[in-house]
């Protein structure tokens, strides 16, 4: 235990876990998207569901997917911002197998109707939890620098990515391969201990195989990229 899990974050709001979690969830489903959003439908399961609106987890998840940081003091103010800025978003309630009660589920889009689907949990003291991307079960927490790369499934793209990271001289913190079936489009998480620059991102997006990268920079949670790689 650290003196951050003693204090907690620095956040505006009253429940670390209700909103300053529920910010992060939603700034990470800004950031995975790529682009600007414009709607979302967002379900709330468990504890998110049944305390979720007292505690301020609806204004938290909309500020978050708006670009806010759990320190913006406009968080309680995020529906009429949301408002101001044209960004439409829909609540309800969804039961959620084998989630952790303090989940949410959403659905985003940009102006040009791109989707991205996120389901992840709020773990206590401001940190999160990623348990899925567009239905295929991941597991990364966005403490770490993070690549999130849909590429397909029969090519050997971890080598050749691993080989220029390694060429790039970032290492490698945790690195994983999630699939839903064989033969088809796979997503590699990959932690890095260092930053990776946009054009590293870039360079990387054109690798053999590698569909679309997205980047999650710990350090400035609302300046993710995304690279459409169109390989094929």
């Amino acid at each position: 235990m650290d003196i951050f899990d003693i204090l907690g974050p620095v956040m505006v709001g009253p429940s670390s876990s209700h909103t300053a979690g529920a910010v992060r969830i939603g700034l990470m489903a800004r950031t995975l998207l790529g682009t600007e959003p414009v709607r979302a439908n967002i379900h709330l399961h468990g504890s998110f569901a049944e305390t979720g609106m007292g505690h301020g987890t609806d204004k938290a998840l909309v500020a978050g997917l708006l670009g806010m940081k759990p320190d913006d003091l406009r968080i309680p103010n995020s529906f009429e911002v949301a408002q101001e800025q044209g960004f439409a978003f829909h609540f309800d309630t969804r039961e959620l197998r084998d989630a952790h009660p303090n989940t949410a589920m959403i659905c985003v889009y940009d102006k040009n109707d791109k989707r991205l689907e996120i389901q992840a949990s709020s773990l206590g003291g401001g940190r999160i939890k990623v348990n899925k991307i567009d239905g295929i079960a991941v597991d990364f927490s966005g403490d770490y620098n993070t690549l999130v790369i849909r590429n397909l499934d029969y090519y050997s793209s971890e080598a050749a990515v691993t080989t220029i990271l390694n060429q790039f001289r970032i290492n490698i913190a945790n690195m994983s391969m999630w699939r839903q079936k064989r033969g088809g489009e796979s997503l590699m998480i990959i932690e890095t201990d260092q930053h990776v620059s946009p054009q590293q991102v870039e360079f990387i997006g054109t690798l053999p195989g590698v569909v679309a990268i997205t980047y999650y920079d710990k350090e400035d949670k609302d300046d993710g990229s995304t690279v459409d790689a169109g390989n094929p």
